[in-house]
Order: structure tokens, then sequence, then C-alpha cells
């Protein structure tokens, strides 16, 4: 491996899925990195919906959701590890105490110049009583890679890549995000043959 491979980071980037990936989860999917480094990757796809919806979900951790904006809002398939468990993809909130540098909630990963994803409770807490992020997607289960295994995975044109857009995971509907960030690149589908290099 060169060291330009060795020392790629694509955290607060988008993995799309390219559509020779027949893989089941991963299949036209599109990837929000929240960590990337050398000892490996992890991140939540924010386009495959579950049958399940955010009044659901909060109805399962015996919680009232405070929000009307969310309550028809999807859950997320983030991913196929740890998919009994949420992690909710959000606006960063600042702390009211200007001098803290600790993230408001008790779990929570800040992206560098980008989202931040949290894993405990107390987020679901701020929704239900009407206040907490603005802007959130949430997921049960997240996608992570092992050392190298990205990197190998991008050697074998498995993904593309592109700075992470905060809108088409917020603005843009389901079905359109996966165009949406593959348009981010200035590509379409169609232009991605799934034979391209086999001969």
């Amino acid at each position: 491996m060169s060291d330009d491979s060795a020392s790629i980071n694509l955290t607060n980037h988008f993995l799309i899925a390219m559509p020779g990936l027949d893989d089941a989860t991963f299949s036209r999917s599109v990837v929000y990195l929240c960590e990337h480094s050398e000892r490996g990757a992890l991140g939540l796809v924010i386009n495959k919906p579950s049958e399940i919806n955010l009044q659901n979900l909060f109805d399962k951790v015996d919680l009232r959701l405070g929000r009307e904006d969310l309550l028809k809002q999807p859950v997320f398939h983030g991913g196929p590890v740890q998919t009994d468990r949420g992690f909710v993809l959000h606006d960063p909130v600042a702390s009211p105490d200007p001098e803290a540098s600790e993230p408001v909630y008790s779990s929570s990963i800040l992206v560098p110049d980008g989202l931040a994803m949290t894993t405990s409770r107390d987020v679901l807490e701020a929704l239900s009583s009407g206040a907490g992020p603005r802007r959130v997607l949430v997921s049960l289960g997240y996608s992570a890679w092992g050392e190298g295994q990205l990197e190998s995975e991008l050697g074998e044109n498995s993904w593309l890549t592109v700075a992470a857009d905060e809108s088409v995971i917020f603005d843009t509907p389901i079905e359109q995000r996966y165009d949406r960030a593959l348009g981010l690149l200035g590509l379409q589908a169609w232009m991605l043959q799934p034979e391209a290099g086999h001969s």
C-alpha cells in the first residue's frame, strides 16, 4: 500500500456504492462516514429506511416524541453491526456552557467540520421534550470496516467517495439521495457500468 492510500481520511465523506456492489445491505447505498483512520472506519447508511418510524421507536423505548416534525420520519438501516442499537446523526449542538469542550450528549462523536453522531439515550430524551438537535437521522445499526478493509474495497472499485453534503441527508427525499450523491461527482447512475474493468 502506498503512503498516499495509507493516509487517506474520508471522515465527513459519503461512500457511494458502485452499481456492481450487489451486497444486499449496501446495494445502491450512500454511507456517511463518521470516523475514518488507520484503525478502520465507521458510518451510517442514509438512504435505506426501515419499516418503522420515529414515533414507533419512541413508543418502544417508553418516550413520547415531542417533535411533530419528526413523528413520521423513518428509522434507517444504518448498517449490519449492532442492529438492535440506535444511532442518531444530527447537527452539532452547542453546549449551554461556552467553556465546555465536551459534547452535549454523553456518548457522541463530533465529526470534524461535519455532523455529530450520538448513541446515548439523552439525545432521545431531548427530542421527547420537544428540544434536541434541529435535524436528525435515526438508524438502527451501523456500518464498520476494520483496519485496511475500506481501503481494499476502494481499490476494488466497490465505492465512490465525495465530500459529504448535509442537504443530501436532511433535505433530499430518500429515494433521490443516491442520485443526488452521485451528482456531487457530476455523475449519473447510467454512466457507471457494473462490467467496467472486467473482460
